[in-house]
């Protein structure tokens, strides 16, 4: 389990003031559940998102991860940031890979595991491009199959979707869930898209302007597998209609 506990981040405002990023967080994610956070633009999403991964250190708090802290200690899951970031002078198939040779893995068995899962999800025969010769959705399949092979359990990914086509994104969603399925690692996800948060999690946790508290968490009841239709269903509207009012701040829904 991930567990955030009283965690707050504030930076220096030129120095002169304490600027407030994150009040008060606790967020419980249970092993193997997909979760999403959503928020106004510039809230701290991006920031709890750092402060998981080890790359900052909260004002006060802890995080926990399977009972043990890892407030500041970098490595302890997978994280993918908006950009794909995939390294232009590695092929697909080397970034795919690129966790076991972190890792100083056998180099052959790596290869034949990455070049499965490229396979598998359409994009092995572009396993020797480089990401300058692929399509902006190639590119993200690529970092998202990066990070969830990169040998964690516990993926964060920030809105890995937000610079694509709506027809890309939707593909994206769906091979998302695909992948997702047949492993559950813990998942903690950004995004803006209210939609893609109903479809993609079991929970949607709700983040208040900066400081960003914790509105509310929106249990999503829909079973799996899920298809796109879903988001056309009764509950799927009512649940976004919940979650606009409290984006909107109609506290009282």
């Amino acid at each position: 389990m991930l567990i955030l506990k009283d965690v707050s981040l504030s930076y220096q405002d030129g120095g002169k003031s304490v600027l407030d990023v994150l009040k008060n967080i606790n967020l419980e994610v249970e092993t193997g559940k997909f979760v999403s956070l959503i928020g106004p633009s510039g809230c701290g999403k991006s920031s709890i998102c750092n402060l998981i991964a080890g790359v900052e250190v909260p004002a006060q708090g802890d995080i926990f991860l399977e009972g043990r802290s890892i407030k500041g200690v970098p490595g302890q899951v997978g994280y993918m940031p908006q950009k794909d970031l995939l390294l232009p002078w590695r092929t697909l198939l080397d970034n795919v890979a690129l966790g076991s040779d972190i890792r100083r893995e056998d180099k052959r068995q790596s290869r034949e595991k990455a070049r499965h899962w490229l396979d598998r999800f359409g994009l092995g025969k572009f396993a020797e491009h480089y990401p300058h010769q692929l399509s902006g959705g190639m590119r993200q399949r690529g970092a998202l199959l990066r990070t969830f092979l990169f040998g964690q359990n516990t993926l964060i990914l920030d809105e890995p979707f937000g610079a694509l086509d709506a027809l890309t994104r939707r593909e994206m969603q769906e091979w998302l869930l695909n992948v997702w399925s047949q492993s559950r690692p813990t998942v903690v996800f950004i995004t803006h898209d209210i939609e893609e948060a109903i479809l993609l999690s079991d929970e949607v946790v709700v983040l208040s302007h900066s400081p960003a508290r914790i509105l509310d968490k929106i249990h999503v009841p829909f079973s799996r597998p899920r298809e796109q239709d879903l988001l056309l269903s009764g509950g799927a509207i009512n649940i976004k209609k919940h979650l606009l009012d409290l984006l909107n701040g109609k506290r009282n829904v």
